[in-house]
C-alpha cells in the first residue's frame, strides 16, 4: 500500500508543478517531501489511517486547484475519488478508492 500511497501523492504533485518544459518531478524531489514510501510505510505500520487521509487530502487540494476546481469535469471526477478516500474507515477499506484515484492521476498526466 505504501507504493501507491506514495504514487498517488506523486501523480497529484507532479500534476501541480510540473511544466512541459521544466524537468520532471521524481520521488526524491523535495516537493516529496513527507510524502515519501517511508513516511506513508510508517504510517501504515501504526494504521494511522486519519494522518494519511490527511497528507493525501493536502495534495488532492492542490491537483483540483491546478485542474481548475470542481467545476471543471476533471476536478468533479477528482474531487469524487478523493471523497471516497477519504470515506474509508480502516486502512483495507481504503485499497480500492486509492486504487481508483491512483489510475484517474496517472491517466490525466
Amino acid at each position: 500500500m505504501e507504493l501507491t500511497l506514495e504514487a498517488v501523492a506523486l501523480f497529484a504533485l507532479k500534476l501541480v508543478h510540473e511544466t512541459e518544459d521544466g524537468s520532471p518531478i521524481l520521488r526524491d524531489d523535495l516537493v516529496m517531501d513527507g510524502y515519501e514510501r517511508e513516511v506513508f510505510g510508517l504510517l501504515v505500520r501504526t494504521g494511522d489511517l486519519t494522518t494519511i487521509q490527511r497528507k493525501l487530502d493536502e495534495c488532492m487540494k492542490l491537483a483540483l486547484e491546478t485542474l481548475g476546481g470542481a467545476n471543471t469535469v476533471m476536478g468533479r471526477e477528482l474531487q469524487k475519488l478523493a471523497a471516497e478516500v477519504q470515506q474509508a474507515s480502516t486502512l483495507e477499506e481504503l485499497k480500492t478508492p486509492l486504487d481508483a484515484l491512483m489510475d484517474y492521476l496517472k491517466a490525466i498526466l
